[in-house]
């Protein structure tokens, strides 16, 4: 799933190499071997709520999160969906790694599950991404600078989106162009199955 581009992605990453703790968040019943996993719910290696703040983490401690399938159920109000970024920038070393897993807002994988609270898609979290806020400020674009107002910053490292069946299929086959897709994903539900996005934090 995201194994593969995270490790297309390693040699940019500017830190995220030394001795810290890696973070499985939500892990459900999906367990990662080198993780501390964690969730409200079953028999996780750390149960925590991770709508309630602090998380039990030292500042800048973990060099490595996975969210999969996590995010989404997160955040219905927009105050805790900070909260829960900003956490997430406060525990990370510098140049730690974020790996987020979410089914895309028009897939029915989305609209079908009543837990589903928050679209995230690479838009919403380039929102903490201080740079481009302050591009946004310097071209007087109204995008709510987030990064700005939060003192957080994550960078977008790679944000991929899996096409759904049939729509896999025909990209792989040549039958059915990039352009197209782009074009189907913007007017019709169940084309793109899940966001895939990696991140960087800086410090």
């Amino acid at each position: 799933m995201l194994k593969a581009l995270a490790k297309r992605l390693a040699g940019s990453l500017t830190g995220a190499t030394g001795a810290g703790i890696n973070l499985n968040l939500g892990c459900g019943s999906r367990k990662f071997d080198g993780f501390v996993n964690v969730d409200k719910h079953g028999d996780p290696d750390v149960r925590h709520d991770l709508e309630e703040f602090p998380w039990p983490w030292a500042e800048s401690s973990v060099v490595l999160v996975r969210l999969i399938h996590v995010l989404e159920h997160l955040g219905r109000d927009p105050d805790v969906f900070i909260g829960i970024m900003k956490e997430l920038y406060r525990v990370c070393a510098p140049g730690a790694r974020v790996e987020i897993a979410v089914p895309h807002p028009r897939h029915d994988n989305f609209l079908g599950d009543p837990t589903h609270v928050r679209v995230v898609t690479a838009q919403v979290l380039s929102l903490f991404d201080r740079e481009q806020c302050e591009e946004w400020e310097r071209q007087g674009f109204a995008n709510t600078p987030l990064a700005l107002y939060h003192g957080v910053d994550f960078r977008l490292l790679a944000n991929e989106n899996l096409p759904a069946e049939p729509y896999r299929t025909l990209l792989n086959e040549g039958k059915l162009t990039s352009d197209e897709l782009a074009k189907l994903e913007r007017s019709q539900n169940n084309v793109i199955e899940e966001i895939r996005i990696v991140l960087e934090v800086r410090k």
